[in-house]
């Protein structure tokens, strides 16, 4: 799962280059390490430098060869053999080998690396070791249902640039990064922007696209200016510019809209460490304390739908049986009191144990709908007797706060693939230094992880994940909030371009041809 978090300035005055593609991106990505990076940003650009042995299919998400040209599977599921394509080179011209693979596979395992979130799913691996050249095993512990998106997908790194750097998690190829992708790296300006090109010596079939240039534009209102202005070429959509700002005439006969649901959904999250959060019956009335269908309404125009659970919520394992805790600050007051929170000093603080209801809630700077959702529920909690302290953060100090979980309440949303493992967020494992940030333990919820993850039949897997899902339900360490549909423009410049399950696929599109006399 990979967590969901600026062009501060334009200039107007500088000719578009047709053979660019310009990208939004609202947050700066910590590193482009594929084995360290866990953001969003990072996954974006990563996909365009590297490949991996397998991919899947856009359409029908069926897994296809990509840098192996083949695989076995053994009888038992515990085996996997992938063959590698000859003469498939990095960036730099040296020749991608399975050492490269085995040397990945050693940093993601090494505890120095910060590499915990990829850690969880590896160590369901046995061993990596070469068969012979070209050819790779992955023998893993016992039969695991995403085996062959783990050993098909496991990042690789080029082994003979990272093995000459003292420390693996600050090698310079965090900021220049050399892939064997369809597009090299070129830049990194800070604040600014990234830069990639096509790679001439690719193996597969190039791309249309010359260039990819992303801007990094912290406010949406600020990336929609510069949309109009074609100084972006595609750029996601907050509601109300869906709804309102991109309504006109003008704007659709240059731009088109798209709009689709891929996995994912928003939450706050609530550190179990802290005095105020370590009750459920507490939580369970942070949650009823707001009025989440009312702040889809106000806040994206009803584009969306409540979450209860950590699923895909168009998924088997998504249990729709369970229904949302409703706005109720009558019993969430009630359930606060009974908790031992009252405001014995009239000072219209609750307090337990000499411990003041207040606490800080961190976001992420730039998030305009964070930053309003944070300014209703401080208003909800104020008036149930909680003070709350909002903080905005940039996203590489805010990312760093959760790793060493020195927070009191977070707002956040996870993106994740249509085949999902729940362990790396929800096992109890994965507290100390996983993506279990909230610090979630349940000795029951560790059993149906752990079940899971053996369990191929799909229908057997969600009765299991059902079960977790009424349990986290229950146990609320996260408030639910929303599945919400990606909204991006496009430039009208651009043809082929298709909505998948798996959202849009720059890598397909193609500049559309210009009439004669056109301007």
């Amino acid at each position: 799962m990979i967590l969901l978090g600026g062009l501060t300035s334009c200039r107007v005055d500088v000719p578009r280059d047709p053979r660019v593609l310009t990208m939004h991106l609202s947050a700066e990505p910590d590193t482009l390490n594929p084995i360290t990076s866990t953001d969003v940003y990072a996954s974006q650009i990563n996909n365009y430098l590297f490949d991996n042995l397998v991919k899947r299919n856009n359409e029908t998400l069926a897994f296809e060869p990509q840098l192996a040209e083949r695989w076995t599977v053994s009888g038992d599921k515990r085996t996997f053999t992938f063959y590698l394509r000859p003469g498939i080179n990095w960036h730099d011209g040296t020749a991608l080998t399975v050492d490269d693979i085995i040397y990945s596979f050693e940093r993601i395992m090494d505890p120095k690396v910060a590499a915990p979130n990829l850690r969880g799913y590896y160590q369901q691996i046995e061993s990596v070791r070469k068969v012979k050249s070209g050819v790779v095993e992955f023998q893993f512990k016992q039969p695991y249902f995403m085996a062959l998106n783990f050993a098909g997908g496991i990042p690789i790194v080029p082994k003979h640039l990272y093995e000459h750097e003292e420390n693996f998690n600050q090698a310079a190829q965090g900021r220049a990064p050399i892939g064997n992708g369809p597009y090299r790296f070129v830049s990194w300006k800070t604040g600014r922007g990234i830069s990639l090109a096509r790679n001439p010596d690719y193996w597969g079939k190039l791309p249309a696209i010359e260039f990819i240039e992303y801007k990094i534009v912290g406010e949406a209102a600020i990336a929609l200016q510069a949309l109009k202005k074609g100084l972006l070429d595609m750029a996601g959509l907050r509601p109300i510019q869906w709804v309102r700002q991109t309504d006109s005439k003008k704007f659709n006969q240059r731009f088109k809209k798209y709009k689709y649901y891929t996995p994912g959904y928003s939450f706050i999250g609530w550190n179990m460490k802290r005095p105020y959060f370590n009750d459920p019956q507490v939580r369970r009335a942070l949650t009823q304390l707001l009025d989440r269908k009312s702040i889809l309404k106000t806040l994206s125009f009803n584009l969306g739908k409540v979450v209860t659970g950590p699923f895909y919520t168009e998924g088997l394992d998504y249990n729709r049986k369970v229904s949302p805790w409703p706005y109720n600050p009558t019993e969430a007051k009630r359930l606060l009191t009974g908790a031992g929170w009252q405001d014995s000093d009239g000072d219209g603080v609750r307090e337990r144990d000499g411990v003041k209801f207040a606490f800080e809630f961190l976001i992420p700077s730039g998030r305009r709908f964070t930053e309003q959702l944070a300014t209703i529920l401080k208003e909800d909690f104020r008036r149930a007797g909680i003070e709350v302290t909002i903080r905005k953060l940039e996203w590489a100090l805010f990312t760093q706060k959760l790793g060493d979980r020195s927070f009191d309440a977070v707002s956040l949303g996870w993106s994740f693939g249509f085949e999902q493992d729940p362990y790396q967020v929800w096992h109890g494992s994965q507290a100390k230094q996983g993506s279990n940030f909230v610090g979630y333990q349940d000795a029951d919820s560790d059993r149906w992880i752990e079940a899971g993850r053996t369990t191929y039949d799909p229908k057997q897997r969600a009765a299991l994940n059902h079960k977790l899902h009424q349990r986290i339900h229950e146990l609320q360490p996260y408030t639910f909030l929303f599945a919400s549909p990606a909204l991006v423009a496009v430039d009208r410049r651009f043809e082929n371009v298709k909505v998948y399950p798996v959202g849009l696929d720059p890598k397909e599109w193609r500049l559309a041809p210009v009439m004669e006399g056109a301007p």
